[in-house]
């Protein structure tokens, strides 16, 4: 393993947060949607919402819980998904569920309404701020791997990019809004070049470099977005053809989340 693999490796390991059992609130529900414990995550997040009916990354929360049960369900987070560019070129839409797919533009629509509320009041409130980066990311990527409706899943992308920049120009500390700014410029970079001219001139951000450097912050540093920045940058290890890197953080990860059967099933695949 290269120097630069090994440092990304001793980072990311040294930054797995405590199990869920010791983690209170809204964190705990984020280790259960990590762990496939949907329902539980649900559950956790309503408790939530009813201590806190103010606070928009509840229902935003509880939003991304409601999504990734969708991609787990429609396959969408295997690598194998993101190493074959066809996935993101078909206009095939997927099948949704019709219930889960209501309840999802249920809590996004009352996120950004209690995110515009809170921030009526208090202007650039990062809890505020960051749910509407949250959401716009969530549904970028709903409208791009579930409906396959690409441009405006790109502007919504870039609202989040642009929105996560302003938020870490008064928050610099606010570790997961990085991952908006690197999964934009990471997924875009991916692009061909002709492809890539297009999105600069829509104001996309396309650089491959940065956008893995942003994607290590959130891996590193993040409170709600860590793991799934860690699979990302798995991710992209192995479309670098680093299976030893991606085989470390899936490690991790199994580790970390062990009833995640999706984690389980990639690494055994670089075994």
């Amino acid at each position: 393993m290269s120097s630069i693999a090994q440092l990304l490796l001793a980072s990311l390991l040294a930054a797995i947060p405590v199990c869920a059992q010791q983690v209170p609130g809204i964190d705990l529900g984020y280790r259960q949607m990590y762990n496939l414990e949907f329902e539980a995550a649900h559950k956790t997040f309503a408790e939530w919402m009813r201590q806190h009916p103010e606070d928009p990354l509840g229902p935003v929360s509880d939003a991304a819980a409601y999504l990734f049960s969708e991609f787990d369900r429609l396959h969408i987070l295997q690598s194998e998904f993101f190493l074959h560019d066809d996935n993101f070129r078909t206009s095939q839409k997927l099948k949704p569920d019709a219930a889960a797919q209501q309840a999802f533009h249920r809590e996004l629509g009352r996120a950004q309404d209690l995110a515009g509320k809170v921030l009526a009041r208090s202007p650039g409130d990062s809890n505020a701020v960051f749910a509407k980066v949250l959401a716009l990311g969530l549904q970028s990527d709903y409208d791009a791997l579930i409906e396959k409706r690409y441009l405006s899943s790109l502007n919504a992308t870039k609202d989040s990019r642009l929105l996560a920049e302003k938020l870490l120009q008064s928050d610099p500390k606010f570790a997961d809004a990085w991952l908006a700014i690197g999964v934009e410029n990471y997924l875009l970079s991916l692009k061909p070049l002709p492809v890539r001219w297009f999105l600069q001139w829509n104001g996309n951000a396309t650089n491959k470099e940065l956008g893995l450097e942003k994607l290590k912050i959130t891996a590193e540093k993040g409170r709600f977005l860590q793991p799934f920045a860690r699979l990302l940058l798995a991710v992209a290890a192995l479309r670098d053809k680093n299976r030893q890197l991606a085989r470390s953080i899936l490690q991790s990860l199994v580790q970390e989340f062990p009833h995640n059967h999706l984690y389980a099933e990639e690494l055994a695949r670089l075994r």
